[in-house]
């Protein structure tokens, strides 16, 4: 039985969220927004009925880890609802703990996506053409292989449907080039440090999402970040090359999904309490080894 109802929803009956994604519902105050993230699951871009108890708690805890332990610029304020405005106040119950007060921004179009491991989509794309994401690789590479240098792959970021890969040429053609530039560099620096901080911790990162946003000092990195929903986290002491290892992440959900009888569209299958339950074991296993 679960210990904790998942919250799916966030209503706040004073307030309109001025955007609700996936997982988050942002509020709107000037110059700054409050992001509050949900319980809510998607997989393939499609958001399921039923949530994963506590799931938005973990991700701000995680989130607000990777903000204050790698060195760029972001715009995360403050996680303390003590620093949260005024007119938020009446919702303690809801708001504490998923949470952010961030820096508003313009965010960018696209998502920035690292690959460190030959995995999921990647691997599929290399056993067909010996590419991913139409960037080569060597011949010889197996399921999880390493990858010599980490590989920048963006995505469109799409409102709603699914996201698409596109080359780093058609990224500059939505961004410019100079953008491109800095978001890729940023990209890759944040993966390299991070894979670091999690490697002494046991953990690998075998790839992840970044998004930015712009200000008028210049861009600045945004939602979430390094999460088990953007990221894929596998145990250092389990990972074979040849094998997928287990993921500390959702992977759980979407090997469930693909299995499923399902077109990827709207609506998702539903989730079984055994799916459930599983699934908010591994993101609370992957919020305890990182925040030790």
């Amino acid at each position: 039985m679960q210990k904790t109802k998942p919250l799916t929803q966030i209503k706040l009956d004073t307030l309109t969220a001025t955007h609700t994604g996936k997982v988050r519902s942002n509020f709107d105050f000037g110059d700054k927004l409050l992001i509050v993230a949900s319980d809510r699951v998607s997989a393939f871009d499609v958001v399921f009925d039923e949530g994963i108890p506590d799931k938005g708690r973990i991700l701000t805890e995680i989130s607000k880890f990777w903000f204050q332990n790698i060195d760029v610029a972001h715009h995360l304020i403050s996680t303390d609802f003590d620093d949260f405005p005024s007119e938020v106040k009446p919702y303690r119950d809801i708001l504490e703990g998923r949470s952010m007060l961030v820096q508003k921004t313009k965010p960018l179009p696209v998502e920035c996506i690292v690959r460190g491991y030959l995995v999921g989509s990647g691997w599929k794309e290399y056993q067909k053409s010996g590419t991913v994401c139409g960037a080569p690789l060597p011949p010889g590479l197996k399921e999880a292989s390493r990858l010599a240098e980490p590989i920048f792959t963006p995505s469109t970021k799409a409102e709603t449907g699914h996201d698409e890969n596109i080359s780093i040429e058609q990224m500059k053609d939505i961004i410019g080039a100079e953008l491109t530039d800095i978001l890729q560099t940023r990209s890759l620096d944040i993966y390299s440090k991070a894979r670091d901080i999690a490697d002494k911790k046991g953990i690998i990162i075998a790839d992840t999402k970044f998004e930015f946003g712009l200000i008028d000092s210049g861009v600045l990195l945004i939602d979430e970040v390094l999460t088990p929903d953007s990221s894929r986290f596998w145990p250092k002491d389990q990972y074979e090359e040849g094998k997928n290892p287990p993921s500390f992440d959702k992977q759980i959900i979407r090997d469930y999904a693909a299995a499923q009888d399902w077109d990827k569209n709207p609506p998702a299958p539903p989730l079984s309490d055994e799916i459930i339950e599983k699934t908010a074991r591994e993101y609370q296993k992957i919020r305890d080894i990182l925040l030790a």
